[in-house]
């Protein structure tokens, strides 16, 4: 049995939190990806919501992470109604173990963007949703 602390999530978090860019802050995209794509119905909204926004504000408006998490920190500033979303049953093709057979640096990089896009192309359903209270609540 895998152990949590071995596990490819955290061996991705190792790399993208001691990342030599920290302005950038590239570990905000991992948490998303991965909160996204373990998703269930037992899931808090919230969890759901936060990630798919930090997909959205990522792929559709080209914010860093340091930017979502800026966003994120806004949108718990007022406890909000956060409706169910239609979770899918196949959560991107992309996944961290994925992620960790590219080659450190710029090559895996590019490869946590192509899971950020794998896992937001999969919540397809939830697009307007999600870009509707974007625009709504940060008026993004």
């Amino acid at each position: 049995m895998e152990s949590p602390v071995n596990s490819p999530f955290n061996e991705l978090s190792y790399y993208t939190l001691g990342h030599p860019d920290t302005k950038y802050f590239i570990h905000q995209h991992i948490v998303d990806a991965y909160q996204a794509q373990i998703a269930d119905t037992n899931a808090k909204p919230i969890s759901l919501f936060f990630s798919l926004i930090g997909l959205y504000l990522y792929i559709n408006k080209n914010y860093s992470g340091r930017q979502i998490q800026l966003a994120h920190m806004e949108l718990a500033k007022n406890k909000k109604t956060w409706p169910p979303l239609n979770i899918p049953e196949r959560k991107g093709e992309i996944t961290a173990s994925h992620v960790l057979q590219a080659t450190p640096g710029p090559e895996r990089d590019l490869m946590i963007k192509k899971w950020c896009i794998s896992v937001w192309q999969a919540y397809e359903n939830c697009h307007e949703t999600i870009a509707l209270f974007v625009k709504k609540e940060l008026g993004v």
